[in-house]
């Protein structure tokens, strides 16, 4: 099986109130991923959109038919209502599949509600947290999706890959300000300690914004970028499952780039994790 391919795209958001042109914008970029050969499309956080409720269009069809008119899995980002008159949605990152399954979901599950949306710049609704991890069955591979900040909580991408993902999506907002180095080292710390590849990529709204666009691997980021546009890299799967497989040893240095196992019995205890401390 080759490895799949992976289009990031770090788009020039348009902003609410007038985020539905964005929907026109993310279907084009579809189109572009695809023609590159790409496998997977992954947009940004609340890409393209709504980021407030009440929630006035949803993205999700234009983009499912568009992932299924081009053969190509589309990761993306909305809101999903809950309640119209209290402003209550969970914010979802959705895959389109490239063919007629329904779209994958995942409701943000960190930290609790409420939380930062109310009342934000570009973000507006009641934030309720999901409580599920589930994992997508791919041609390629299986994959996870998560958002954002839940970078700075472990557990999210460890119950992920505990769960067989191979390849995470992790879709992130608005500008990072000072936390850029942090962010950009946990993400390659999630692919480390999952062995597993790791996907962001950052909307770019203001005109002075700094993007965080990356591919990261346990063995080392392979593709990153600041700046607006696309960019395809191709996820190494094959050698994912190789690390996963296999058993540190002595010599493991001398051949891996990360810890081999981490997810197997050799490295972990679970009866210490789940002991409930008096």
């Amino acid at each position: 099986m080759s490895a799949p391919r992976i289009a990031l795209v770090q788009p020039r958001t348009i902003a609410p109130p007038a985020d539905e042109a964005n929907v026109a914008a993310a279907i084009a970029w579809i189109a572009r991923a695809a023609a590159s050969g790409a496998d997977f499309v992954c947009f940004p956080e609340n890409y393209p959109g709504p980021w407030r409720m009440p929630a006035r269009f949803d993205p999700i069809p234009a983009l499912a038919e568009a992932a299924r008119a081009h053969r190509i899995h589309a990761v993306f980002g909305t809101i999903e209502p809950i309640d119209p008159a209290t402003g209550a949605a969970y914010n979802l990152v959705v895959m389109a599949f490239p063919d007629a399954r329904p779209p994958a979901l995942y409701r943000r599950t960190h930290p609790h509600g409420p939380w930062l949306y109310r009342g934000g710049k570009y973000w507006d609704f009641d934030y309720v947290p999901g409580n599920d991890f589930p994992v997508f069955d791919t041609d390629h591979g299986k994959v996870g999706l998560a958002m954002c900040s839940e970078v700075y909580m472990p557990e999210v991408t460890r119950m992920l890959a505990l769960n067989g993902a191979e390849l995470i999506f992790m879709p992130s907002g608005v500008n990072k300000h000072r936390l850029w180095e942090s962010w950009r080292t946990l993400l390659h710390a999630r692919a480390i300690e999952n062995l597993a590849v790791v996907v962001s990529t950052q909307n770019l709204i203001e005109p002075d914004d700094r993007g965080l666009a990356i591919l990261a691997s346990p063995e080392g980021v392979l593709y990153e970028t600041t700046a607006e546009g696309i960019g395809v890299v191709d996820a190494p799967l094959a050698r994912i499952r190789a690390l996963r497989a296999s058993r540190d040893g002595v010599g493991s240095s001398a051949r891996a780039g990360a810890k081999e196992g981490v997810l197997s019995a050799q490295w972990q205890r679970p009866e210490l994790y789940l002991r409930r401390q008096a």
